[in-house]
């Protein structure tokens, strides 16, 4: 456990704890504090108290000083300089045409360094932007780029509530937010409704979503079963803010209506509801019968004589297509006739016929040009 005070260094900006060493200031007193990056002139915005170790970041700073008059001129005058930075960066910026764009600039207490707050779509080389702009102030220069949700929190505005943006306000750090909590909420899905001025979901998404789970979690989800005062019901819609529902009951005339309930008076189904029949359990199917598994046959009879063996063919291997060379080969070998393509041999081996079968017959019966005609 360590006794701190809470500062912060921007408006809206993020709370550090700071030893108060002996100094005990107020909320809404200036004060002097050392930071990682230099001295820094900061807001109390909590009083000393106790926190667990866990939520402080070692090794904790000291307090140096509560700010006096002079500390509060120097930071009014920073501020002033602050602005003229800012045309001075514009330009240098235009004059390199680096596609970013300046959002704020920051001078340190001591005035050892002024740190550039900018936003691009990508990376940005900005080396020679640097340089240019330590020749003009003589000092040390940072530029840090930012994301768009810091962008809007830095410039501040009115949301679609009409009041000054959350983020600009009061909130220290963003919260994570999802479209299902618009969802879960009954919102429009229309993002140009759910968005900010930065582009994302609203902040304030978050603010009711705690509440819209419990609820939720009290009641069945619509299109359910419910028992209601006047019988079985199925869920039409569920109002989380009211804490009611909305049921289609059957009336006495075999009609259906819709009536709205609060959550405390439905129920979920039980065994004893006819309703019920529909969330009941499905019976066990019975297990299938096991296939009867066939006896491997014995190899060897009771005799002891041995099977007979199944015979095997010998596969008659294709003839291979010929080459050129052989082609002309064997030409000569038949003194001139073709010899026969694999494809059509495999034809005639199977009792086709191939595309000269009809001449071949009919040339059966006459004696080939060259042989001696059978008398």
């Amino acid at each position: 456990m360590a006794t701190v005070i809470g500062v912060r260094f921007k408006k809206a900006g993020k709370v550090y704890y700071f030893d108060p060493d002996g100094i005990w200031p107020h909320p809404g007193d200036n004060v002097i504090v050392e930071t990682a990056r230099g001295v820094e002139f900061g807001e109390v915005v909590t009083g000393a108290r106790t926190v667990s170790d866990q939520q402080i970041v070692t090794p904790l700073k000291k307090v140096i000083r509560v700010a006096n008059e002079e500390d509060t001129r120097r930071a009014e005058a920073n501020e002033k300089r602050e602005k003229e930075a800012f045309e001075v960066c514009q330009d240098r910026i235009s004059k390199h045409k680096l596609d970013m764009k300046l959002v704020s600039v920051e001078y340190t207490f001591d005035n050892n360094k002024i740190i550039f707050y900018f936003t691009a779509n990508g990376r940005v080389d900005f080396r020679d932007l640097v340089k240019d702009l330590a020749s003009v102030f003589k000092i040390r220069i940072e530029l840090r780029q930012i994301g768009v949700r810091d962008e809007a929190k830095m410039l501040g505005g009115l949301g679609s509530c009409g009041r000054p943006i959350c983020c600009g306000a009061f909130l220290g750090d963003f919260q994570p937010v999802s479209i299902k909590m618009a969802k879960e909420q009954n919102l429009s899905l229309n993002p140009t409704k759910i968005s900010g001025q930065c582009g994302r979901l609203m902040c304030c998404l978050k603010y009711e979503q705690d509440n819209y789970e419990a609820v939720l979690k009290r009641v069945p989800r619509v299109g359910k079963d419910v028992v209601t005062p006047d019988g079985v019901g199925v869920i039409a819609e569920i109002n989380c803010i009211k804490e009611t529902v909305k049921v289609r009951v059957r009336v006495d005339d075999d009609s259906f209506d819709v009536r709205e309930y609060a959550i405390d008076d439905v129920r979920r189904p039980g065994p004893e509801d006819a309703a019920a029949l529909k969330d009941m359990p499905r019976p066990e199917r019975k297990p299938r019968r096991p296939r009867p598994v066939a006896e491997p046959k014995p190899e060897e009879s009771a005799e002891g004589e041995e099977e007979p063996k199944k015979k095997r063919y010998p596969h008659q291997k294709a003839p291979k297509n010929l080459s050129t060379d052989q082609f002309l080969e064997k030409l000569k070998e038949n003194g001139g006739a073709t010899p026969v393509p694999a494809r059509e041999h495999r034809r005639r081996r199977r009792g086709g016929k191939g595309p000269d079968a009809a001449q071949g017959e009919a040339s059966n019966d006459q004696p080939q040009s060259g042989a001696p005609a059978e008398e």
